[in-house]
């Protein structure tokens, strides 16, 4: 399982750079990443962001969650069956300030204007947060782009 944060400012998106896989360009992707054993996944994410972008968020709202299914190859001929689950989040940055990740999984971190996105070599599950971003209620949209709570509900138990 794992969390990603889809951070929408100023008709901006965060996203994290993850270099190039078996020889390719490097692609963009939500920053986030896997949920340890016994994890929250509010607890996961939050941390993700802050290894990856350097930023503190506040988890505003659940978007959905996400699931994938592929047969990936192995060593020595083998292949595996994997299955992905991912739930996206929306997030909204409370303090901090913009840096690379060092020695992980992406080697930056920045903000993309929203008509920009299309033009990037990016993973698909980028497509998919925006798209759950912009399908949720207008009163959301508008309130987690402006730091405010999107929902009456809390997307993450208190602690």
């Amino acid at each position: 399982m794992a969390a990603y944060a889809l951070c929408v400012r100023d008709g901006r998106v965060l996203l994290a750079r993850m270099p190039g896989r078996r020889g390719g360009p490097p692609e963009w992707v939500l920053p986030g990443g896997g949920v340890e054993h016994g994890e929250d996944p509010c607890d996961a994410v939050v941390r993700e962001l802050a290894e990856e972008t350097g930023y503190r968020v506040e988890v505003t709202a659940l978007l959905g969650v996400d699931s994938l299914r592929a047969t990936l190859p192995r060593r020595f001929g083998r292949a595996v069956d994997h299955h992905a689950v991912r739930l996206l989040y929306a997030g909204r940055v409370v303090a901090g300030d913009l840096r690379p990740e060092t020695g992980g999984s992406t080697d930056l971190a920045a903000w993309h204007p929203l008509d920009a996105v299309p033009s990037l070599v990016r993973v698909p599950l980028v497509d998919t947060g925006l798209r759950l971003w912009r399908e949720r209620p207008a009163t959301g949209r508008a309130g987690a782009e402006q730091g405010r709570d999107p929902g009456s509900a809390a997307p993450c138990p208190e602690r």
